[in-house]
């Protein structure tokens, strides 16, 4: 679905133009935001885009315990000598 942007609306804050491709159920959940909130799409795109800027950032994912031991040989993830038997 494609929606027509009369640009009489827009005051001049408006200094970018983006186009984006949206699969079926992104854009049917854009359809639905615009009639449940009444807004147009791009308010709802922008929306959207300040709270996701505004949102803290989520740390990387990590191992747990990784780098935390040390067994004190340092080729044991490598050397076959030490891994023969390893999970047996």
């Amino acid at each position: 679905m494609y929606y027509k942007v009369d640009r009489s609306y827009y005051t001049g804050n408006v200094k970018t133009t983006v186009q984006a491709r949206l699969d079926p159920a992104a854009q049917q959940a854009l359809d639905h935001l615009a009639r449940q909130t009444g807004w147009k799409p791009s308010r709802i795109v922008r929306e959207a885009l300040r709270r996701m800027a505004g949102a803290r950032p989520r740390p990387p994912l990590r191992i747990i315990g990784q780098g935390r031991f040390d067994s004190g040989i340092a080729d044991l993830g490598s050397n076959p000598e030490h891994l023969r038997g390893l999970g047996q």
